[in-house]
């Protein structure tokens, strides 16, 4: 399914299920620590992203399993909320 502004319905998601995150900031042990520490005793794996052509940013991707749509979108929140990360795709 492709979202865009012309398909007003959302993805049908069966929860738990294995989400990704790709969090963008300039710094990456700082990204890594922050990862880390939002995803506590949860199970997670993270791997390097890309970097911008000019270097300051680094893109960090986690995944791991989240029970429910508000599962989800807290572990987003926390991510967007700190102060390492620029942004949370």
């Amino acid at each position: 399914m492709i979202l865009d502004d012309k398909c007003q319905t959302k993805p049908d998601i069966e929860y738990p299920c294995e989400w990704r995150y790709k969090i963008i900031g300039t710094d990456k042990e700082a990204l890594e620590a922050c990862i880390s520490e939002i995803m506590q005793e949860r199970r997670y794996s993270i791997k390097e992203g890309n970097r911008s052509s000019k270097g300051k940013f680094i893109s960090m991707n986690s995944q791991c399993k989240v029970q429910s749509q508000e599962d989800r979108d807290l572990i987003f929140k926390a991510f967007s909320d700190h102060s390492a990360v620029k942004m949370v795709i």
